[in-house]
């Protein structure tokens, strides 16, 4: 497949680096000391004890590219704003744009029908730009489980390879011969890849997790193991979830046998969350994709969510400190 990975940082690169190693055609988009480094050697993955190289074309010119089989879209919701510039030159008549990142998606209104109608999101697509540059027939969705950490200018580290898995649906759940074809070959390169039948249950299912685990890690700025150590935090996040779970339910989505990876070891991961990553490096942080949108679902069915209301209100505040929201 010609596949093209957008914004190859953390997650994006492993991705690629993956799939031009098992033999696709794969380009990524990335800047600055990244895209030399991948040039220059390609787009390196720690793994295990391995060491991954993917040969791939890189460039920060989508224009350069042409149309491709698969966007992959691994760009965090802050920094949408560069695919809806530039990915014009990508898209076919075929094309699908996979949007493989945590939290609210900007397209969730998009093939909802027999749920209740969602919030207004505007704010997850100011201006309209995305729904703009990417028409409703080349959008796909996608659910990450996979941590990793860029260690170096074009080498990534992936931690707890047996999580890895990238969950694909389409927006209206249609059975979707893309998402198969995209979905082997990402099996074949060592990642799972189940395809979602009810793509919403996996969006929640996921924002369940990283609703409480994003929010406490900006707070105490310590691990995802290090937080759960304080059982009054282990509780709050328990209640944080609950939340979530009862927020997702009012708007039609049950979470009940969405895909997920093999569960933590006891304790929770020794690792910072990615939005207490962007914290510390100045990046900003995707508060309302992740933090603010279930708030929003929350106000629109005319619930209560008074734990989950703190702890965003918290983390949003530290990272307005910063100007990082």
């Amino acid at each position: 497949m010609k596949i093209c990975v957008f914004g190859a940082g953390a997650v994006g690169g492993h991705f690629a680096a993956q799939l031009a190693a098992a033999g696709h055609e794969v380009s990524v988009i990335a800047r600055g000391a990244h895209l030399a480094a991948i040039r220059a050697n390609g787009m390196v993955l720690l793994k295990d004890e391995r060491r991954i190289v993917g040969r791939v074309r890189a460039t920060d010119r989508p224009a350069e590219l042409g149309a491709v089989d698969i966007v992959l879209a691994t760009l965090k919701a802050t920094a949408l704003g560069a695919l809806a510039q530039g990915i014009g030159p990508l898209l076919g008549p075929e094309t699908a744009v996979v949007f493989a990142q945590n939290g609210i998606p900007w397209w969730y209104a998009q093939g909802l029908a027999g749920r209740p109608a969602a919030p207004d999101l505007s704010a997850l697509d100011p201006g309209g730009a995305l729904a703009k540059a990417v028409p409703a027939k080349h959008v796909a969705g996608g659910v990450i489980y996979s941590a990793n950490e860029v260690v170096a200018p074009g080498t990534v580290r992936n931690d707890a390879p047996q999580r890895n898995m990238l969950i694909l649906g389409e927006p209206d759940d249609r059975p979707s011969a893309r998402l198969q074809a995209l979905s082997a070959a990402l099996e074949a390169a060592d990642v799972r890849a189940p395809i979602e039948t009810d793509i919403r249950r996996s969006i929640w299912a996921k924002l369940r997790i990283n609703l409480a685990s994003s929010s406490l890690g900006v707070i105490t700025e310590e691990t995802v193991r290090d937080t759960m150590a304080d059982p009054a935090l282990a509780a709050l996040r328990d209640r944080v979830q609950a939340e979530a779970k009862a927020i997702a339910a009012a708007h039609g989505v049950s979470l009940e046998g969405a895909p997920l990876p093999p569960a933590h070891v006891p304790g929770g991961p020794a690792h910072k969350t990615s939005m207490l990553q962007d914290y510390e490096l100045g990046r900003p942080l995707e508060i309302d994709a992740i933090l603010m949108a279930p708030l929003w679902f929350a106000r629109a069915a005319g619930m209560q969510a008074p734990n989950l209301e703190a702890v965003v209100s918290i983390a949003a505040h530290k990272a307005r400190g910063r100007k990082l929201y």
